[in-house]
């Protein structure tokens, strides 16, 4: 095999691996975040999918119901699948449920959430509380 052809496998498997590296963890959202699992970023509440807002400043307000964190399995490890888990939704002041909502134990310790559009677009009124923080 030829000097050209080593190098070209070699490189296209150095793009495999760090891909793979990259599939179990979700990126950096600033310095020194932690890594997480890609699909601990979402949770379902009446039929629609939410994804977290990081860094959002927002009042949570009355109790709506429970939002699940659907099971996932990101990795090759067939016993590392982390099982369903329900948590609090609450509704996020000013903002219809429909379109986000805060999820945790509580209200204080509550986490914003916006709606996964199939279109990928932010409501505006999302785009509204994310400027403002």
């Amino acid at each position: 095999m030829s000097w050209v052809g080593s190098r070209a496998i070699a490189v296209g498997l150095a793009a495999v691996a760090f891909t793979a590296v990259g599939c179990g963890s979700k990126g950096s959202e600033g310095a020194g975040a932690n890594s997480e699992s890609v699909c601990a970023s979402d949770v379902v509440y009446e039929g629609r999918t939410y994804i977290r807002l990081s860094n959002v400043e927002f009042k949570a307000g009355r109790k709506l119901g429970t939002a699940t964190s659907p099971p996932c399995r990101d990795t090759n490890d067939e016993g590392a699948e982390v099982p369903e888990t329900s948590e609090n939704a609450y509704a996020v002041s000013g903002i219809s449920p429909d379109l986000a909502i805060a999820i945790g134990s509580s209200p204080e310790q509550a986490e914003a959430f916006r709606v996964l559009r199939s279109d990928k677009k932010i409501p505006p009124e999302v785009q509204e509380l994310i400027d403002g923080s």
